[in-house]
């Protein structure tokens, strides 16, 4: 089969990881060939960026929460029992390494935006940007765990809508930062006249808003993105709304292609609502993808991962809708679950997709663990799965997708080994990396910085900063 005509740019691939023993894969740390126990060693890290730029992929993609599962059974034992992303470190910290093994690799890392304050993620980030040489992305996100709340002095989640709003003008705090506060030229090293930084090349942000008040200046020079890539999910309209304004990576959500189709469709309507360019907007799916040399393989791998996954595991993930599974017998139909639950006042399963009225407990226990839900499920050989990702991209217009691990190393061994050779063949995957930064990977050449059209470029050479967009930069305050 031959390559979309859509979009001749290669599907994108980037490895989904989290720092700590288990992901979304619950159960398998205990498989003997999985060495997630290793997480907290650099090495692991290393190891793992390497076998990605070996395998030509876009990114090491990193999840992260910070709080604990505790809503399943009313606390976190069962979460600490079965290492449901925890224990965990920071996402940010393993970076530098995995960027000092590599040249061309991209890492994108997660980062809340509802509880600590901006001015020094900017630093971060940009610290990041430096020491990858342009090659770091951040997810957005706005923290949904309630135990996330009190970790950070609060009582309960901040309301929805209001976590977005938050973030909207932490975004704002951030371009004005990264973008406006320094220009390209500021850093002379003039040594004749003792001058590193040309004062009157930076300035204050002077920020005043709701949520937020920062001075500035930021304290990093420019980077060589400015701006790390922009990534970012979320399914509701105001989660849309905010991708459409400031994503340049959409993780998109759907139950079938058709779904997937008509979000990616949408998602782009609403990105040329805000000015921006359709294309301007790369979207990605989680897939999973099972390989092997002959299908039988890849089945005894299937096998093997469905006998080791934990039920219990993933009901912790999902809160389990406050549902204690275990405590009833497997043959106990559902429908007489749910109204014992519900005549306890513990009726929250709308927070579940597997609690189906007309099954048993057992089917529960088989569906909250299955990993082969369609519609990004492949299994059989390696040009069994090339097919159906091929088909997957032509029928949705998705750019790219995150690969969910099983086993590490195994699973991306068993995808650069196997799976991309084939992409290769047909024309559908790089065949060495021609770009320097992660925002290139994504939109090409030349396109290190955000495009003229994002929001963030607003603030570009100090326009817009302040409460009345007037910049005053350093030199007037030495003047005083």
């Amino acid at each position: 089969m031959a390559p979309t005509s859509r979009d001749p740019r290669p599907i994108g691939f980037n490895l989904f990881e989290m720092a700590c023993v288990g992901h979304i894969s619950h159960g398998l740390w205990v498989h003997p060939e999985n060495s997630r126990h290793r997480f907290n060693d650099l090495d692991f890290w290393v190891d793992q960026a390497r076998l990605a730029e070996e395998g030509l992929l876009d990114a090491i993609f990193l999840a992260d929460v910070i709080g604990t599962y505790d809503g399943y059974r009313a606390g976190p034992e069962t979460a600490l029992q079965e290492a449901v992303q925890i224990p965990s470190n920071d996402p940010l910290l393993v970076i530098p390494a995995m960027a000092a093994a590599t040249r061309h690799l991209g890492f994108a890392a997660t980062f809340s935006t509802t509880y600590e304050p901006p001015f020094a993620f900017a630093r971060r980030a940009s610290t990041l940007d430096h020491l990858t040489k342009g090659r770091f992305g951040w997810n957005v996100v706005t923290s949904y765990l309630p135990n996330a709340a009190r970790n950070f002095g609060l009582p309960g989640e901040v309301e929805h809508d209001t976590r977005y709003a938050i973030a909207d003008e932490y975004l704002d705090v951030l371009y004005k930062l990264w973008e406006g506060s320094w220009d390209d030229d500021a850093v002379v090293q003039d040594r004749e006249n003792h001058v590193y930084t040309d004062p009157a090349k930076v300035r204050y942000i002077d920020h005043v808003g709701e949520h937020f008040s920062v001075a500035g200046p930021h304290l990093a020079q420019p980077s060589a993105q400015r701006t790390p890539v922009i990534f970012q999910a979320g399914s509701s309209s105001t989660g849309k709304a905010f991708a459409a304004k400031h994503a340049e990576g959409v993780f998109v959500g759907g139950y079938d292609l058709e779904s997937y189709r008509q979000n990616v469709a949408d998602l782009r309507r609403l990105a040329v609502l805000e000015g921006r360019e359709p294309t301007d907007v790369k979207t990605y799916a989680m897939a999973v993808v099972i390989v092997g040399r002959t299908r039988a393989e890849a089945e005894r791998k299937a096998e093997e991962f469905e006998r080791l996954s934990r039920a219990e595991g993933y009901l912790a993930h999902a809160g389990g809708g406050g549902i204690d599974l275990a405590a009833y017998p497997r043959d106990a139909l559902m429908s007489e679950v749910l109204a014992q639950e519900a005549a306890a006042g513990r009726d929250r399963t709308s927070r579940t997709r597997f609690f189906r009225a007309e099954g048993t407990v057992a089917d529960a226990l088989r569906e909250v663990t299955r990993f082969d839900r369609p519609p990004f499920f492949a299994i059989g050989t390696p040009s069994e799965v090339v097919d159906e990702i091929e088909g997957w991209v032509r029928e949705t217009d998705l750019d790219g997708f995150n690969l969910r691990q099983f086993l590490t190393p195994g699973t991306l061994e068993d995808f650069v080994e196997l799976v991309v050779p084939e992409l290769q063949r047909r024309g559908l995957y790089r065949t060495r990396y021609e770009e320097s930064t992660l925002r290139e990977r994504l939109f090409g050449p030349g396109r290190a910085r955000l495009p003229d059209t994002h929001h963030g470029a607003r603030y570009r050479g100090g326009a817009n900063l302040g409460p009345a967009g007037v910049p005053r930069v350093v030199t007037a305050a030495l003047a005083r």
